[in-house]
């Protein structure tokens, strides 16, 4: 049981959903980095995913592109972003899942980065890229560490195909919410509710559901049928402004919106 597997278990004893935000890591440098994550713990966050730079990103819109490709410019390492998060762990009282690209695991060697992973204390991590005829090496690397393996389901996932994704997964599901890349929206799909609720009624898993996130009227409407909800472009958005502005006010700020996210999940 991974550390992931903990916080679901907990809050579903308690009827409660999981708030998940995503940072990138090294946007603007992992100094403030660091300070974003142990904010968001404090304003009520249960997980944070943790973006892993990478050159040419799966599904990620302008607003997560951009940080990345900054965060690249400053030439952010992945041993040096393992080695954050372990200095930070005392700190951290939420589990931390890095999204990061197979082709950066594989060039790494999956087994090596899922040793290093959890040696900094990072419960698992979410490969968008990761076929799921491909995941099952992967999988079992993962279950031998009990580190969470999440993959993604999107709304076009062949129903059958969704059922395979399930079976390699660990930790919980990501469901796309919507067809295309993440980014702010003003309304999400009108099916999004009932295709939750089939592919809830297929596994154990906790769902949670990402790209589109925004506002706290979404956040109500999926609490009800979703385990978790992930945001993600917004608070990059946020965050990104430390590089111009008084980085104290920028945190405030980046812990007001969580703060306002979270208190929508009743």
């Amino acid at each position: 049981m991974s550390a992931i597997d903990d916080v679901f278990r907990e809050l579903r004893a308690g009827g409660r959903k999981a708030f998940m935000p995503f940072v990138t890591a090294g946007d603007p440098d992992l100094e403030f980095t660091a300070l974003v994550l142990v904010e968001l713990a404090r304003r009520g966050a249960n997980l944070c995913e943790l973006g892993i730079p990478y050159s040419d990103p799966i599904a990620d819109g302008p607003v997560i592109q951009a940080s990345y490709t900054r965060a690249l410019a400053r030439r952010v390492k992945l041993a040096q972003i393992f080695e954050m998060v372990g200095r930070e762990r005392a700190r951290l009282p939420i589990p931390i899942v890095t999204m990061v690209s197979y082709a950066i695991a594989l060039r790494h060697g999956p087994a090596d980065y899922v040793r290093e992973a959890k040696a900094a204390g990072i419960a698992g991590m979410i490969v968008p890229d990761l076929p799921a005829d491909e995941s099952e090496q992967l999988a079992g690397i993962c279950r031998g560490e009990d580190f969470s393996l999440v993959q993604l389901v999107a709304p076009t996932t062949p129903r059958e195909r969704a059922l395979r994704i399930a079976r390699t997964s660990s930790g919980f599901l990501y469901y796309v919410s919507v067809t295309g890349i993440t980014g702010e929206r003003a309304a999400l799909p009108q099916d999004l509710l009932d295709n939750v609720r089939w592919l809830r009624e297929q596994t154990e898993l906790p769902i949670c559901v990402g790209f589109g996130i925004s506002r706290p009227e979404h956040v109500r409407a999926l609490a009800p049928v979703a385990d978790g909800l992930i945001v993600g472009s917004a608070i990059v958005r946020r965050v990104a402004e430390a590089a111009t502005r008084p980085r104290g006010q920028v945190l405030r700020e980046v812990g007001d919106y969580v703060a306002e996210l979270v208190g929508a999940l009743g």
